[in-house]
């Protein structure tokens, strides 16, 4: 059964006034939140969410629902006990599934007078430049026309290669380019709890103000249903993505989405830790897939992560991978481990030969062309 909204809550003393106050505001749904254990759709549930968001539209603010369960949905009509494992299911799922959820949906505003726009991504979607400015334009126009984008997952087309692989990340990155001032996660659990809130003695965490606060958390990785891609670790990651942007977050269940709405003290509070980023950079580090990697020595990772600055070949080691000049990839320490992702100048065939060259040497033996950087600095984040 649903838990209960707080008996306790104050609406009319918020104790966020930032999420209360929130102009423009990106909520997300989970599968198990939406769907039985089998898959069918739950009529009540809809209804209820639904409601929670006319309310807030109604009341002068605009709001973007990105809603899971497109292949959950799929499952019950193509007989299937249990969420599909292999990607053409899954896919065939999400085409069964997606028409009989935005239904769903269409007909559950129609009753407060409110029409829906469904609007499909992949992460490529938000990877090239034009793809998200047409993105984000189509974002804009349906909300200035009063209307209530429902966003998923194109779960049909994408691929293994450019999934988002959960609707929390993929709610973060919408967040940020929607330019929305507010985040609420939705789920079958009632915030972030220090342990597996199933096996008792776990203590709910009722805010966050930055990675710190989450060192001794260890958060699950599926919900119990079964049905979704996400867990409790899918939505901290996501969190802290929209909170480095700038953006608040409350992750907290589907029966307290209301409060959460209200700014009310339910769940877990998310505080911004940054400032918005080019959205460019934002999908550098978060959606966008490396092409490659390139290892880099001790003093050339201590550059670019500590004073910012470019990457020049002299600090490279080796490179791997197919890549070509403008493509993501991926920058590791001597042991490997990635610690920046940034746009390549050069191919992948050019860099075996000036790899541990300086760019003095390479203009002298070279040309005047070969003296830039790697990856410019403008180009970099640090993971």
């Amino acid at each position: 059964m649903p838990d209960a909204a707080p008996a306790d809550a104050v609406p009319d003393d918020p104790g966020r006034p930032d999420i209360a106050g929130s102009p423009r505001t990106v909520v997300k749904i989970g599968s198990s939140s939406l769907t039985t254990k089998t898959g069918s759709i739950d009529e009540s549930r809809i209804e209820d969410l639904v409601a929670t968001i006319a309310n807030r539209v109604k009341d002068g603010h605009q709001v973007l629902l990105v809603s899971s369960g497109a292949i959950a949905t799929g499952m019950a009509p193509l007989g299937l006990l249990k969420r599909p494992q292999d990607l053409a299911t899954q896919q065939a799922a999400a085409s069964v599934g997606q028409g009989l959820l935005i239904a769903r949906y269409t007909h559950a505003f129609a009753r407060h007078r409110l029409g829906v726009g469904q609007v499909l991504l992949t992460a490529d979607d938000l990877m090239r430049r034009a793809h998200y400015r047409n993105a984000q334009r189509t974002l804009d126009r349906l909300l200035e026309l009063g209307i209530v984008p429902i966003i998923n997952e194109n779960d049909t087309v994408a691929t293994d290669e450019i999934r988002f692989g959960d609707n929390d990340r993929l709610a973060a990155l919408v967040a940020h380019v929607c330019r929305a001032s507010a985040l609420i996660l939705l789920s079958d659990v009632d915030g972030l709890y220090d342990g597996d809130p199933r096996k008792g003695g776990a203590r709910k965490i009722e805010s966050v103000s930055g990675p710190k606060d989450l060192e001794n958390v260890r958060a699950g990785k599926t919900g119990a249903s079964g049905v979704g891609r996400g867990g409790m670790s899918t939505k901290v990651d996501s969190a802290l993505i929209a909170t480095a942007a700038g953006i608040p977050t409350v992750v907290t269940s589907a029966p307290h989405a209301a409060a959460a709405l209200a700014g009310e003290q339910t769940g877990t509070y998310f505080a911004p830790t940054g400032q918005r980023p080019s959205t460019r950079l934002l999908w550098l580090a978060h959606a966008a897939v490396a092409q490659g990697s390139l290892k880099l020595d001790d003093g050339a990772v201590e550059a670019i992560t500590v004073r910012r600055a470019s990457l020049l070949p002299a600090g490279i080691t080796a490179a791997a991978g197919s890549f070509e000049a403008g493509d993501p990839v991926d920058l590791t320490d001597e042991s490997g481990k990635p610690v920046a992702r940034g746009l390549v100048n050069y191919d992948a065939t050019e860099l075996p030969a000036i790899m541990g060259r300086s760019t003095r040497w390479l203009a002298s033996k070279l040309g005047p062309e070969y003296e830039r950087e790697v990856i410019h600095r403008d180009d970099l984040v640090i993971l």
